[in-house]
């Protein structure tokens, strides 16, 4: 699933810098998450990122668009074409959320 910021959002900001897509922008009253370009950090990270600085836990994943490991891997590379990352397969724990045990 893309991931969402929720209203409860106080606007601080810190989810921003930490996103490795650029997908997090500031909206009118809270933060906005482009859904087209979050990977839930697949290829980045074991967790999304701007959940992991959150400090009101308002990133959340969005029920309204599931989304597999591999779907999210295929918008990496296509964000990060300039970029060479692991084969799906091969991608560790520690790159994917999707693998935790």
């Amino acid at each position: 699933m893309a991931t969402i910021i929720t209203e409860e959002c106080i606007n601080c900001g810190a989810c921003e810098p930490e996103c490795p897509n650029g997908a997090i922008t500031q909206g009118d009253d809270i933060y906005i998450i482009n859904a087209d370009l979050c990977t839930e950090c697949v290829g980045f990270h074991d967790e999304e990122a701007c959940a992991a600085v959150c400090p009101v836990d308002c990133c959340v994943p969005d029920p309204a668009r599931p989304e597999t490991e591999e779907q999210n891997y295929a918008k990496l590379a296509t964000i990060h074409a300039d970029k060479t990352f692991p084969a799906l397969g091969e991608l560790p724990a520690n790159l994917s959320r999707f693998r935790k045990a």
